[in-house]
């Protein structure tokens, strides 16, 4: 980074401070979104593409959010940049961590709406499951994240920010003056947290082109998964715009049970998704795509299921991922017995794909997407409701009472 020349007065829009909800946000804006913004506020063309790059850098490289710390750019020109500009990532409400270091976030985003984030410490990887919509159209059944209405998308700034603030709270920035470690403590992220992905596709897309700069963040495309329900119009797009690795909500055999559990099926039916995948422009033996698969008791665990599912995706580069279905209080479903998961694997494993079982996590902090979002909310009405005066009582009988 070079010192920058100073910026004159003239140049410069005026120098009052505007109130931070009138000014942008740099976090989620794209180089050519962010150089447009400080082009419109007075930075001369010439200069802004070079101060895009130091800006850059101090806020994803260096994690920082306090632009007077930006040392190699003019005072005068941090303060026009603190005049315009915030540096906002969402406000973390609550915090838990799991027994086995699973780290939960329930986050505060524009409007007092809350969204969560998950981390998932492994011994090779550390991978944070993030949200993408605050509730979800879809109404999976199995889901509990299905059971909260769609309130909308996020933004990319409130994409990229759920990564930060994992960082912020695992230490991950480098020291001031020090360089970026070698290491990840958050080498992957799947976007299979709250919502749809690919229903607020342009958002996740520039979300996931910052995170994959190459001077900032710079996590590769490899090291990110988007999970889909099947949202089929959208599944070549990701792989065009974006080019990270898929997974597909799979979760059933026959469209009479996905209808049920992932009710998107009836738009776009298995022999349709199926289709969009063996056309995925990125599908290739080193770059599988991945079928998530919850192992519900009863429903979908059969061996004639697991046959039927190495049928129907025979030719497809694929793993399988079987997931111990998560309960939560009044789920209509129960988990799969532990006997009939292995056997289930071992039919798919035998057909020549892989077949890992995921280890459920982080059950002692309700890790099942949305299930911290919900508590919090029952939290919240009962102790509305604990304040509220009993029938017949007033103000004045309490502060009697209280005397």
């Amino acid at each position: 980074m070079t010192a920058s020349a100073p910026i004159t007065q003239d140049a410069l829009t005026l120098p009052r401070k505007l109130p931070p909800e009138e000014r942008t946000n740099l976090v989620g804006l794209t180089r050519p979104e962010m150089q447009a913004a400080l082009i419109a506020t007075g930075t001369p063309e010439r200069q802004a593409k070079m101060r895009v790059g130091q800006i850059w850098q101090w806020i994803y490289t260096r994690g920082l959010r306090d632009f007077a710390a930006m040392t190699n750019l003019a005072k005068d020109y941090r303060a026009h940049l603190a005049r315009h500009f915030v540096i906002a990532v969402p406000e973390v409400i609550r915090r838990e961590v799991s027994l086995d270091g699973t780290r939960k976030y329930l986050l505060r985003i524009a409007g007092g709406h809350e969204v969560e984030t998950v981390y998932i410490p492994e011994e090779d990887r550390g991978t944070l499951c993030i949200s993408s919509q605050v509730g979800c159209t879809l109404t999976c059944s199995f889901c509990h994240t299905g059971t909260q209405r769609l309130v909308r998308n996020l933004t990319a700034g409130e994409i990229v920010g759920q990564l930060m603030v994992a960082r912020d709270d695992l230490g991950e920035w480098p020291e001031p003056g020090q360089p970026r470690p070698e290491g990840r403590l958050v080498s992957n992220i799947v976007l299979m947290g709250m919502g749809e992905p690919l229903y607020n596709f342009e958002a996740v897309r520039d979300a996931m082109r910052i995170v994959m700069d190459h001077e900032g963040i710079s996590l590769s495309r490899r090291r990110i998964t988007l999970s889909t329900s099947g949202v089929v119009p959208e599944i070549a797009r990701t792989a065009e715009e974006i080019g990270c690795l898929l997974a597909v909500s799979f979760h059933a055999t026959t469209d009479a049970v996905r209808d049920r559990l992932v009710p998107i099926n009836r738009k776009w039916n298995i022999a349709t998704l199926l289709t969009a995948l063996r056309e995925y422009p990125r599908l290739s033996n080193s770059e599988r795509i991945t079928f998530e698969y919850v192992m519900l008791k009863g429903v979908n665990d059969s061996d004639e299921d697991a046959r039927r599912l190495v049928r129907l995706i025979a030719g497809i580069p694929a793993k399988i991922n079987l997931i111990p279905f998560n309960e939560w209080p009044g789920a209509p479903y129960e988990r799969s017995d532990w006997g009939r998961i292995e056997a289930f694997a071992d039919i798919i494993h035998k057909a020549g794909y892989a077949s890992p079982i995921r280890t459920p996590r982080g059950e002692d902090i309700m890790a099942a997407c949305g299930q911290l979002k919900s508590d919090t909310e029952k939290q919240r009405k009962s102790a509305r409701r604990a304040a509220l005066p009993a029938k017949g009582d007033t103000g004045n009988d309490r502060a009697a009472q209280a005397s």
